[in-house]
């Protein structure tokens, strides 16, 4: 079976009123970006994409090094959705069985819970802080039709509608994410 690890660094980060994207905000001498895709390399799966969008990482994966596979989704104002759309299609055209997906402003979850959660078998596996569902989650391929086409929500979605394929994975780490200046200087 293959999973691959996706990060969704589509959206224009609007909320965040900083001289630049959020994704390229600085913490600790790392940019957002960088500390999120570092946590998911770390977790060795199959194969790592990035989707991009509105904000140019190209230089970030490639000081990243190593096989990342850039995504661009052209269709990235609709929402979350169309990234989640565009990551199962290219898992899809490259023979990957799931996708763990996670969002690139979510620096704080751990390369131990990208694995957790993509070792899972669940058709759908959501990690767990504290008993909250966060990020990542792990789509098995029969689940990827059932994506939205449009909105501000991918998986969140078929978790709703389909719970009982849903199977939490308690994981360490923090799925908080940076989306104001004020995010940045609270965890900087």
């Amino acid at each position: 079976m293959s999973t691959a690890g996706v990060l969704l660094a589509a959206g224009a980060g609007t909320r965040f009123a900083g001289p630049q994207h959020k994704l390229l905000a600085v913490m600790d001498g790392q940019s957002v970006v960088s500390r999120a895709l570092e946590s998911l390399l770390g977790a060795s799966l199959d194969a790592v994409a990035v989707v991009t969008g509105a904000v140019d990482v190209s230089e970030v994966l490639a000081a990243a090094g190593g096989e990342i596979a850039a995504i661009e989704n052209d269709g990235w104002e609709s929402g979350i959705a169309s990234s989640a759309r565009c990551a199962a299609s290219w898992a899809a055209q490259h023979g990957h069985d799931a996708i763990v997906v996670g969002l690139a402003d979510q620096p704080f979850v751990t390369s131990a819970a990208w694995q957790i959660v993509a070792a899972s078998t669940a058709p759908v596996a959501v990690g767990t802080y504290g008993g909250r569902r966060g990020n990542p989650v792990r789509l098995a391929r029969e689940v990827w039709p059932l994506l939205p086409h449009g909105g501000d929500e991918g998986a969140r979605t078929v978790m709703r509608r389909f719970p009982e394929i849903v199977v939490p994975v308690a994981c360490e780490g923090s799925p908080d994410d940076i989306d104001t200046v004020e995010d940045l200087r609270r965890w900087s």
